[in-house]
């Protein structure tokens, strides 16, 4: 193990309390990630095309995002949870425990898509207050893809 210090103008106090925040956005995220994924493989009914395909591309997209979350961590100098243990304890995203119709799907993956926006939201104060821009930077990117994505879910729930 080396001994240099990470010395990249954020104190090791706000690092590590980003790290923690940005650790509950990785557990969110994959959490939902898996969610989206089983929904893919177990949709039924009459838009089973559409939703299948909806939900292919909404888990591939977080399949990235978790990369680019993990990564950050780690560039804070922290270590990234990676197992399902210390995703379930850190995750806002609640696992289901029947099988939903395509109806119920969509309403718990708005739900779940709000969470993971109310999570990387709930970090801006201390990346401001450390002048982490990077951070704040991935925080909004994924800001925009959940709410859109909330969004367009919903849309779907519209009579």
């Amino acid at each position: 193990m080396s001994d240099m210090r990470i010395d990249i103008g954020i104190d090791e106090a706000d690092r590590l309390e980003i790290a923690e925040g940005l650790s509950r956005l990785l557990a969110d995220s994959y959490s939902l990630y898996l969610k989206t994924h089983n929904y893919h493989w177990n949709v039924t009914g009459p838009m089973f095309q559409t939703l299948h395909l909806m939900f292919e591309t909404q888990y591939n997209e977080l399949a990235l995002a978790v990369d680019l979350i993990a990564e950050r961590i780690r560039a804070l100098g922290a270590f990234a949870p990676g197992s399902y243990s210390e995703f379930g304890a850190l995750s806002s995203i609640p696992e289901d425990e029947d099988r939903p119709n395509a109806s119920e799907m969509i309403k718990r993956l708005v739900k779940g898509q709000e969470s993971v926006a109310r999570t990387a939201r709930s970090i801006y104060p201390v990346v401001e207050r450390a002048n982490d821009e990077p951070t704040a930077d991935l925080l909004t990117q994924r800001l925009q893809v959940h709410e859109k994505t909330a969004w367009m879910l919903r849309s779907l729930l519209d009579a």
